[in-house]
């Protein structure tokens, strides 16, 4: 982003169907969000997404606004048949991985290269992935397969091959969920989990994978858990103690988002939960609904990007178009099929 570029608001804003309506265009034209993110109510055509994805930026004035995507690859994947190819689950690598390390990281990386190159295609320059969480035996199945095994240092090395893969197409990826979503017995999308793991416990387990990848140049991504160890009474989106975790212990210093705002595990009004995150140390809050109303509340209370976050957002986007590289996608989905053949 510019220096001398007006800040937009720090919140990403999902949009309500296959094109703007009049009244998002008012809404973005007004508040400009930072950058927006799609969800299968957005996607019929390759054609009709980049049209979609221009009319926003247009409305917004910025052509380079980050848009997001949840594009892991088996049961959460927005771009799918028969216009995109659908990418396996992550627990295909980690299983690869327990018969041939090496071929698993290379499999790993092919996948998420033809992935990112859908997603440039597409005009899609973020994919939150990979999943870093660690499902532990009583967790609930929201993370299972979409998770590279429970096994910190496969799920690092997966983890790192993914990285390279999205960057290497220019995308730039999203860790998640810090500081690890492993453990919870509940789905945030429908309840608030929590987590009673001493914090000790949590840094030497289910953030090993992120305090691994933390200098990677990558965004990262709040879990809407409560851990008790960390902050008895805030879930972990809307805890100063609990970003200061996320920060100071296990080390990461990249872009961090929240998990979307309208998960049923935060309770509030939303434009309230934008305010409480930023002001705990989240760069920027993700509203998911595309909700008119709620998108409105939520662009008029969450305050502009700041420069440190705008500083971050910056190197993260740098670092995937430096390492952008040309790609036979024929060779590299041969290649990938005889891996996992």
């Amino acid at each position: 982003m510019d220096e001398d570029e007006e800040a937009p608001r720090a919140a990403i804003v999902g949009l309500s169907g296959l094109e703007l309506t009049s009244a998002e265009r008012k809404i973005f034209a007004r508040t400009k969000p930072l950058g927006a993110i799609v969800f299968a109510r957005n996607i019929d055509n390759p054609r009709q997404l980049a049209d979609l994805l221009v009319e926003f930026r247009l409305v917004i004035g910025r052509h380079d606004a980050p848009v997001l995507i949840d594009q892991e690859g088996g049961r959460v994947a927005r771009l799918r048949p028969p216009h995109w190819r659908h990418p396996p689950p992550a627990a295909t690598f980690a299983d690869l991985y327990r018969r041939d390390p090496a071929a698993a990281r290379r499999a790993a990386h092919l996948n998420a290269r033809l992935i990112a190159e859908d997603l440039r295609e597409a005009g899609i320059t973020v994919d939150c992935a990979p999943v870093l969480d660690l499902p532990a035996p009583d967790g609930h199945d929201v993370i299972g397969d979409r998770a590279h095994g429970d096994d910190h240092r496969i799920a690092t090395a997966l983890g790192r091959a993914v990285i390279r893969g999205l960057q290497g197409g220019g995308v730039v990826p999203v860790i998640k969920h810090l500081p690890g979503h492993g453990r919870a017995t509940a789905d945030s999308h429908e309840a608030l989990p929590v987590v009673e793991a001493p914090a000790s416990e949590i840094l030497a387990h289910d953030a090993r994978p992120f305090a691994a990848l933390a200098r990677e140049r990558v965004w990262g991504m709040t879990a809407h858990i409560l851990f008790t160890d960390l902050d008895p009474e805030r879930p972990a989106t809307i805890s100063p103690a609990v970003i200061a975790f996320i920060r100071r212990r296990v080390g990461f210093h990249g872009f961090l988002v929240t998990d979307d705002l309208a998960m049923k595990a935060l309770a509030g009004p939303p434009g309230a939960l934008a305010r409480a995150a930023i002001a705990a140390g989240c760069d920027a809050v993700l509203e998911c609904a595309g909700d008119p109303a709620r998108t409105e509340e939520v662009l008029a209370e969450t305050p502009a990007l700041t420069r440190e976050a705008a500083q971050r957002l910056d190197r993260s986007a740098h670092c995937a178009l430096s390492r952008r590289l040309r790609l036979d996608r024929d060779r590299a989905r041969a290649s990938l099929d005889a891996l996992l053949a």
